[in-house]
């Protein structure tokens, strides 16, 4: 699992904010290697770096990430580059032009044979300003936010409270479970979005909170506005094996706010000893079957990450997939699991 690295797509209209997005998640990822893969140097400045773009630049960043700027025909190539053990690269981050259509971004990554490139999801980009004129002159933004795991309202602090309300209210209906999540300058916890190297995983659920990212502010201020949303981290551990259709149920129908999921799973089927790795991002899942360690004690573990996610709800369905029953599944229980997993497909 550890070997896989995910593609993180990063989509918006023009001006919308998604180099304002990457450059805040170059400069407070901590310690976290990022591939950034971008189509129009030349409207990129790169923690002030600009950059002249011809295609297949790659530039050094002096914080261990690499930046490369390529035709999308290419990106195939470049992902191959890129997922090279030498490149120590742990997730990239692939910033679409502002006129490009993410389905066929998707398809590339979903697509891609490499074993070590993953679907990290599609993060749309709104400018909370502009959106409402701009969806009316290309209403295909909208079809392109159906298609997102996590959107972005950026630039939330140039409306009103109530018109921040009503547009992600808007998109809620637009996008269903999918989080929406407000924002300005960019400013999202790169944790939310793919592992960071030095960040311990939390041992119960928990609040994790930007302020300690955001010092650029009088927090005594009272007028002082917060754009920001809180993520949530949930972790799991069931020391008894889960029911594999409970489990595809919680994944298929998830709880509101979930983006990301993650661990390893214990079954409780007839002869299925397996240790099965587990990925969700939006609406994407797959399971990879592997083996246990020597010593390794048969336990499912879980980590749930999302924006405005109850974590008390989401608890109670975990726990709900734990199986009760006194005699193991039969087979006919994993059908579920294999339309999950790639080599079975």
């Amino acid at each position: 699992m550890g070997a896989v690295i995910p593609v993180v797509i990063v989509a918006g209209f023009l001006g919308s904010g998604k180099t304002t997005l990457l450059n805040y998640l170059l400069r407070n990822n901590r310690g976290t290697r990022i591939g950034v893969v971008v189509n129009d140097f030349g409207a990129v400045n790169i923690d002030a770096m600009l950059v002249a773009g011809q295609v297949d630049a790659m530039v050094s960043l002096g914080n261990g990430c690499v930046c490369c700027a390529v035709d999308v025909s290419e990106l195939d190539d470049l992902f191959a580059q890129l997922a090279q053990p030498r490149s120590a690269v742990d997730v990239i981050v692939v910033e679409a032009s502002g006129l490009a259509e993410p389905r066929n971004l998707i398809r590339m990554v979903v697509a891609n044979p490499n074993p070590r490139i993953g679907y990290g999801g599609l993060v749309e980009v709104v400018d909370a300003e502009q959106f409402g004129e701009t969806s009316t002159r290309h209403p295909e933004l909208i079809s392109h936010l159906k298609l997102a795991d996590l959107v972005l309202v950026n630039k939330a602090d140039r409306v009103t409270p109530e018109a921040l309300t009503a547009l992600r209210a808007q998109i809620t209906e637009w996008v269903g479970q999918v989080p929406v999540y407000a924002t300005t300058h960019g400013r999202v916890d790169p944790g939310l979005l793919f592992d960071e190297r030095t960040r311990e995983e939390p041992k119960v659920a928990q609040q994790l909170s930007f302020d300690a990212l955001l010092d650029d502010h009088d927090h005594d201020d009272p007028d002082h506005r917060h754009f920001h949303d809180d993520y949530v981290s949930v972790s799991y551990t069931s020391e008894r094996p889960l029911n594999p259709r409970a489990l595809v149920e919680f994944l298929e129908n998830p709880p509101h706010g979930l983006f990301r999921a993650k661990g390893c799973v214990a079954f409780a089927v007839e002869g299925e000893r397996r240790k099965f790795e587990m990925h969700l991002v939006g609406r994407h899942v797959t399971f990879t079957p592997g083996t246990w360690a020597r010593g390794e004690q048969r336990v499912s573990s879980l980590v749930l990450i999302g924006a405005g996610l109850d974590a008390d709800a989401a608890l109670e369905r975990l726990r709900a997939t734990v199986f009760e029953g006194d005699s193991p599944l039969d087979d006919q229980a994993m059908l579920g699991i294999w339309r999950y997993t790639p080599s079975m497909v």
